[in-house]
């Protein structure tokens, strides 16, 4: 994990440095101040190289986002339909003269695709996998006091390279890091928690030390553990000797008391602050945020978390935010995810590669399971320009670097090495490479298990050539019966479903059978690319949206993953009665119907409308205009409860019950003619910075505020104080409207504006407005 200060530590660290201030290590935000240009450029590496006409801009930046849509695009439909090419960053920056002694690094988070940088003029390395954090050391190239240059050069000209949207560009953070010549390594720090229980545990520590120095020196490793409220919890310290040019490992334990467990409800989270000093001078410190908790699978009776039993309740997930592209500020991934969780989710498969470290920081933070995954493809590849070009030469670096960086989160229980790998058709070529991939990933981390989504594995004989075996757990997509018959054939198999449909009786086989630990469905929020055809540009098959908006079908998966007593009613009819442009919109189908959550159908003569109630309570009753319509109760078989209903306007309400008490409630109210615009986010003030971000949801209604299902009015956003527009969307995934704008059409009587603060303090005021409709109006205050 990134070594980051946390907030609460402040006090707590002034204490244990003895108040006075830490210098060892210089932590620097290069996200700001970079020159851009949007072509390849000759000598451009060069410091001396002439950028003035250059655009400003910040990092993460996600060129492609900006478009625009074409069918001439050679990213074609896995790329949404969005460019590619070759582009330039450059960013000019002094250090002191002071700092001339001191070590640099610069520290990418990720740059997609094909990077090579440059310091000075001076070749730092390549990177062709886009997904991958890596850094380069900047000592012995730099100007100390005058001006030094850093340039990147991204290449995703070759294309398709992927199977989705992949961004392009410096889309995620970048830093400068100084340290003295005896410091941590890079990732130099791995905590697990070997022990557990309610009365102790025991933290593990794995200190890498580096002396790029001459000389030797004598140190003091001391490491101080702080509880999630702040407080000391357990410290010790090692007194060593490192040679010149050396590096040396330690391994020490620290006892903690009555320990507060991280898991789904409560995820405690614990830092370590790890010092090197010599001679009472603190020469280094890293802070590393940790969780105790205990994870493992078990072959009869799947999945345990701190000895209690549980199910896998995952989805996948693409990295693209929608309208944001692959540049997604956090405050994003921290709403979809709290819509997941609502849902019932409580498990992450970041498909199909590493994502930003600050995303697994907040599935720490809000308690979710996630399984690692490193690649897509293997040495065959399923585009002609994807990581199978790279995969002889990069594939166990890059694992290695993603392990290293990602191994202290708590939320990780589980590492996949593939998904549907092309190559286990040729068995002795498979084990081959996975043998490879899987002492990899028990060297840098031995704690968790390594799995792969396997791909038709009876077609390959991955389960009777061997390949399955090797697995520490046995991972298949699809074809949940194969995967319990694999069980069967040999019970000391442990199972996950790594890829499943969304249908009821893929939740079916999960809920019955003890071994079968998880599944992730496909998927959980809808994502660009991966569109079949012009003029679609997205895979509309999530449980969300791209703006984070829930389907009908969501709430039927709430249903049986919820353990809160919930209700939702929906009606099934034929696509065209709303969006014809995605006839996906809203949930599986069955029988060419489709889901929707209003009382609004297009024909509002008399008719029959089939309506479905999702709840886990005992009993539903539904009422049309205070009239029931019956009671039902719950199904064994996790089917809903359906009703034959007479259309009439009005409120079609579901009552549950347990026991008898009303528990939850539901309705749909026929709709009226539209009159406005109502404005809503859930952040309520807004923080500046990149990460910091309120998405303002813009519903067209009746004057009763019911919403307008089919309503498709051009919606112009306006804004006032110190904040801006970042992007625009609705979901529609057969839209080509440009995502960076101030206005949008609404789709399904919505859309959305993606609002960032400019300043530190003020208020941010947000209009919508579009002809013949009342106005609607937000006002964001801004807070550090």
């Amino acid at each position: 994990m990134k070594t980051r200060f946390l907030a609460l530590l402040v006090v707590a660290l002034k204490a244990f440095a003895g108040g006075s201030p830490e210098t060892g290590r210089l932590t620097h935000s290069f996200d700001a101040g970079w020159l851009f240009l949007k072509a390849d450029a000759t000598h451009a590496e060069q410091a001396s190289y002439d950028d003035s006409a250059w655009r400003k801009l910040d990092v993460p930046n996600d060129w492609s986002i900006a478009g625009p849509f074409s069918p001439t695009n050679p990213a074609g439909g896995a790329g949404a339909f969005l460019p590619s090419g070759v582009v330039w960053y450059r960013k000019h920056f002094t250090l002191p003269v002071a700092d001339s002694n001191r070590c640099a690094f610069i520290e990418f988070d990720g740059v997609m695709a094909n990077s090579d940088v440059w310091i000075n003029g001076f070749h730092l390395g390549h990177r062709p996998y886009g997904y991958v954090s890596f850094d380069y050391e900047l000592t012995g190239h730099l100007n100390f006091g005058g001006d030094n240059v850093l340039a990147v050069r991204c290449d995703t000209s070759q294309q398709p390279a992927s199977r989705w949207y992949a961004g392009a560009g410096i889309y995620r953070h970048v830093r400068l890091v100084e340290t003295s010549p005896l410091h941590f390594a890079h990732y130099g720090v791995f905590i697990s928690t070997p022990r557990v229980a309610s009365a102790t545990a025991t933290v593990r520590i794995e200190w890498a030390i580096t002396n790029e120095s001459g000389a030797n020196h004598q140190f003091t490793l001391q490491a101080q553990v702080f509880g999630p409220a702040g407080k000391p919890a357990g410290s010790t310290a090692v007194d060593g000797t490192i040679l010149g040019h050396d590096g040396e490992g330690y391994v020490r334990e620290i006892k903690l008391a009555a320990p507060r467990l991280w898991n789904l409800n409560a995820p405690n989270l614990y830092s370590l602050v790890s010092r090197i000093t010599v001679g009472g001078q603190c020469l280094d410190l890293v802070t590393n945020t940790f969780g105790v908790r205990d994870a493992h699978f078990a072959a009869a009776t799947g999945f345990w978390l701190n000895g209690k039993n549980l199910k896998i309740k995952g989805v996948c997930l693409h990295e693209d935010g929608g309208a944001l592209g692959a540049a997604i500020p956090l405050d994003v991934w921290r709403e979809r995810l709290a819509g997941l969780k609502k849902l019932g989710v409580n498990a992450i498969r970041t498909a199909h590669n590493p994502p930003a470290p600050e995303f697994l920081d907040l599935c720490d933070q809000m308690g979710f399971l996630v399984m690692d995954e490193f690649f897509d493809c293997w040495t065959v590849g399923k585009n002609p320009y994807d990581y199978h070009l790279y995969f002889d030469q990069w594939a166990k670096t890059d694992e290695r670097d993603t392990i290293l960086r990602d191994r202290n989160h708590p939320s990780i229980i589980i590492y996949s090495v593939g998904n549907e790998i092309h190559d286990t058709p040729h068995a002795v070529l498979a084990k081959r490479i996975l043998r490879g991939l899987l002492d990899v990933a028990h060297a840098a981390d031995p704690t968790r298990p390594v799995t792969m989504a396997l791909f038709r594995p009876n077609a390959s004989h991955d389960y009777t050539d061997g390949l399955a075996d090797m697995l520490d757990v046995v991972g298949q997509n699809y074809r949940v019966d194969e995967l319990l018959a694999a069980h069967a054939q040999n019970p000391a198999r442990e199972i996950l479903g790594t890829e499943n449909t969304q249908d009821r009786l893929s939740w079916l086989a999960l809920r019955d059978h003890p071994a079968f630990s998880g599944q992730f469905l496909w998927c959980g929020i809808d994502y660009l690319g991966e569109a079949r055809r012009w003029p679609m540009i997205g895979y509309a098959g999530g449980l969300l949206d791209r703006t984070g908006r829930a389907k009908p079908a969501a709430w039927e998966r709430q249903s049986w993953w919820s353990d809160t007593p919930m209700v939702f009613i929906a009606r099934r009819a034929a696509p065209d009665d709303a969006m014809p442009t995605d006839p996906g919109y809203g949930a599986e189908e069955r029988h060419t119907q489709v889901l929707f959550a209003d009382w609004t159908p297009k024909d509002l003569k008399p008719h029959m409308e089939s309506v479905e109630v999702y709840s886990n309570c005992k009993e539903v009753e539904l009422f049309l205009s205070g009239q029931s319509l019956g009671t039902q109760a719950i199904h064994a078989d996790a089917s809903p409860r359906t009703w034959q209903v007479n259309y009439q306007p009005g409120t079609l309400k579901a009552v549950a019950r347990n026991e008898g008490k009303i528990v939850a409630s539901a309705d749909l109210r026929t709709a009226g003619k539209p009159a406005r615009i109502i404005l809503s986010s859930r952040t309520k003030i807004l923080a500046p910075g990149f990460d910091h971000v309120a998405e303002v949801r813009a519903i067209i209604t009746d004057a009763h505020g019911i919403e307008i299902p089919r309503a498709s009015d051009l919606i112009t956003f306006a804004i006032s104080g110190p904040g801006r527009i970042m992007a625009v969307d609705n979901g529609d995934n057969a839209s080509h409207e440009p995502f960076q704008a101030r206005q949008r059409h609404a789709y399904a009587g919505e859309c959305v504006a993606y609002v960032q603060a400019t300043g530190d303090h003020g208020k941010i005021r947000v209009t919508a407005t579009t002809p013949g409709l009342a106005s609607g109006v937000l006002n964001l205050p801004i807070q550090k």
